[in-house]
């Protein structure tokens, strides 16, 4: 027995040695850092285990395949959207906004669009319909990305669909997450790459296991249709964002359907994602009218919604959209509504929600009042708790499942998008967020969060002191991994 407990305590020894390097030999924030610190202490072997899989820096290789497309076409989309026609309305706040879009364009990957026509949807089940028509109209190209792509009742209506507009000799590319996709099997993609589609995962997502990294997703969820009808938002492909998933209820999210040239963004990202996961050079996608077309008036349908389409990743260094998105809402003067299924805020978020709620800011954040992640939900609980006590009103939606990601800022600004407000979505996932500067988007943004505000419920302090101990050490428990969740 002597020899096992001085195994034991080489192991242990071992193990912190290795624990300190590991955590500190790369740059990454301080509560991180601690997070995974104490789950490499006090789980030898099984945290190194857990770090190699989740733990570790993106590849290099795939950085590298990622920044490699960054300008691919951007000049020529960019020439595009100066020679369109622009309809400048009286509801363009893009002036009073003009240090956020500065922000936003910095590298000069997200200029700003005027001639946009936008509808937005919070019901699966219009959306759907809607996406589904364009998809059965396109002409030339259908180029779909999502984080998740089901094989159930309407994934299969989708992958049926797009095998019919391949066949019928439209140009059809789908890239998707493996991991955020289970049950989408190659075999199951096999059925459209016959048809003269072609179905890729992300570079991320490919040799998942092999690459030891499996905490690096495709998290944006992107389709274009002939380079000029794009849809983005919070909605993938699967029956529960219909709301057939018993334990969710109804799904309620955000997605939004834009005729214009910010569709060229879309599709600009789309490509180089697209380039960066691709096998072989043969799948290339290079700059063309097919992809890349310009637009005229009827094109528009008298859109004028000033956007700006924005992007974000591990392969950036810096966290530019959560950087972004503060810098938008340190803007407001006199409201910030956020909707968001997972509130996970980092300290500079945190801050900045304090600092405007205490500048006499009606600040507001919904969230969901079920999980459908356990640990991730309790950590949310424990922000809501939190932020509840600076002044910040948090209302939790009762009807059902809410998934969307928006935000709102006085009259003037708004978003919807991918990102979630958690540390995944500001460091580890691969996001889009479409910024409208419009008074008109707004106010039907403003009018949808009130009508989710009838079907929630507005959280307390004597809600929480209400919660029974357990729940609330579950609560900082999660809160303290929540880092990493």
């Amino acid at each position: 027995m002597i020899w096992l407990h001085d195994l034991w305590r080489i192991i242990v020894i071992t193990n912190t040695i290795l624990a300190f390097y590991i955590v500190f030999h790369r740059r990454r924030s301080v509560s991180t850092t601690w997070a995974w610190l104490i789950i490499l202490l006090v789980l030898p072997i099984i945290g190194l285990i857990l770090y190699g899989f989740f733990g570790r820096g993106i590849s290099q290789e795939n950085i590298f395949a990622i920044n490699r497309q960054k300008h691919l076409g951007l000049r020529n989309v960019q020439e595009t959207i100066t020679k369109a026609p622009k309809k400048v309305s009286p509801d363009d706040t893009s002036t009073k906004g003009k240090i956020a879009i500065k922000y936003f364009n910095k590298d000069h990957n997200s200029p700003l669009t005027k001639n946009n026509h936008v509808d937005l949807y919070n019901d699966g089940h219009a959306m759907f319909k809607d996406m589904i028509r364009d998809i059965e109209k396109a002409k030339k190209t259908v180029n779909v990305e999502f984080y998740t792509f089901y094989n159930d009742e309407i994934g299969n209506r989708m992958l049926n669909l797009l095998i019919k507009k391949a066949k019928s000799g439209v140009k059809v590319n789908v890239l998707y997450d493996a991991w955020g996709s289970m049950g989408a099997t190659k075999a199951w993609f096999n059925q459209l790459r016959k048809a003269g589609g072609e179905v890729l995962p992300f570079i991320t997502s490919r040799n998942m296991i092999t690459r030891y990294r499996i905490n690096y997703h495709l998290h944006r969820k992107i389709v274009v249709i002939d380079g000029k009808i794009s849809w983005t938002g919070g909605f993938n492909i699967g029956d529960q964002y219909l709301g057939k998933k018993k334990k969710l209820g109804y799904w309620r999210d955000s997605q939004v359907r834009i005729v214009g040239s910010a569709s060229l963004l879309l599709q600009e990202r789309f490509v180089m994602d697209w380039n960066a996961s691709i096998y072989k050079n043969t799948q290339v996608i290079t700059y063309s009218d097919l992809y890349f077309p310009d637009f005229d008036e009827n094109d528009i349908e008298n859109g004028d919604v000033a956007t700006q389409v924005v992007f974000d990743g591990p392969d950036r260094y810096e966290q530019y959209m959560r950087n972004g998105m503060m810098r938008l809402m340190l803007m407001a003067r006199k409201r910030l509504w956020i909707q968001t299924p997972y509130l996970i805020p980092d300290d500079a978020m945190f801050a900045a929600w304090q600092t405007i709620a205490s500048s006499g800011i009606d600040v507001r954040i919904m969230i969901p009042c079920k999980p459908d992640h356990p640990f991730i939900y309790r950590a949310t609980q424990w922000y809501a708790n939190e932020l509840t006590h600076y002044g910040i009103k948090v209302y939790i939606y009762n009807h059902g499942f809410i998934h969307a990601k928006t935000t709102v800022i006085d009259d003037l600004y708004s978003s919807v998008g991918s990102m979630n407000q958690d540390y995944r979505s500001y460091d580890l996932n691969f996001e889009d967020n479409v910024i409208f500067y419009d008074k008109k988007f707004n106010k039907k943004m403003t009018d949808t969060f009130e009508k989710d505000m009838e079907d929630s419920t507005l959280l307390t302090k004597e809600m929480i002191a209400k919660q029974s101990r357990p729940l609330k050490t579950l609560q900082s428990f999660s809160r303290m991994l929540s880092p990493i969740l």
